[in-house]
């Protein structure tokens, strides 16, 4: 603390926003029907809430300029960086995508896009369309990626209902599919296999990790016969 200026160095650390621009604001338009919550430790305001939306009535979110703080020295007051609302947009829309399991950030993605200026529910309703249309678009492929993925791995092990998600089970319910892992496991109790010690699906009598057969009267049962 400096002498004889009780508080100056504590004010100095002080994170004080100056006067935002008015006018420098961005609309965030989602059609993805979940809430979406971003947090930004390092910026003021840290916390960004999308709404669900749908195609017919979009969630909408305006987003302003944001700051950060830069230390120069101990003397000197902390300096404010600003961070104007359509990086921060586009931040917050790519920084939520990146890393969605079969989203490639390109033609598969979520329903998520912004436009400059603040909007309305009916303006973005009204004067982009094509953008809405896009986003679907996108949308429907990231939905069937994820239902294609679940094919995959239900087929790869064994009808073992871990291997599902619940983005690929809202993806399939979005989609209108109906696939035999959509349904309810929460009764379907998973069993140790004798041979790996493993979990596994008592429904079916082979382990999907080991490849053993864990269950043979099933095994028989099904005339179940194996490669040699």
């Amino acid at each position: 603390m400096a002498l004889g200026f009780p508080g100056l160095a504590d004010l100095n650390r002080k994170t004080i926003r100056a006067n935002v621009n008015p006018l420098d604001k961005c609309t965030i338009v989602s059609i993805y029907p979940r809430n979406i919550v971003e947090t930004k430790v390092t910026l003021q305001p840290p916390t960004y809430r999308i709404p669900s939306g749908t195609y017919d009535k979009p969630g909408i979110l305006v987003v302003e300029s944001a700051s950060y703080w830069v230390e120069i020295d101990a003397q000197q007051p902390l300096l404010e960086v600003p961070t104007p609302s359509i990086t921060m947009a586009d931040s917050i829309v790519k920084d939520y995508m990146n890393g969605l399991l079969a989203c490639n950030m390109g033609d598969a993605t979520p329903g998520l896009f912004y436009v400059q200026g603040k909007k309305t529910v009916d303006e973005v309703k009204r004067d982009h369309k094509t953008e809405l249309d896009i986003a679907k678009m996108r949308q429907n492929n990231w939905y069937a990626a994820l239902v294609k993925l679940a094919d995959v791995m239900w087929s790869r092990t064994n009808g073992n209902p871990i291997a599902i998600s619940d983005d690929m089970r809202f993806a399939a319910k979005e989609l209108g599919e109906n696939r035999e892992w959509m349904r309810d496991f929460e009764k379907i109790g998973l069993i140790r296999c004798i041979a790996c010690g493993n979990l596994r699906d008592p429904r079916f009598p082979i382990c999907s990790t080991c490849k053993a057969i864990a269950d043979p009267e099933m095994a028989k049962k099904l005339n179940l016969t194996f490669a040699q």
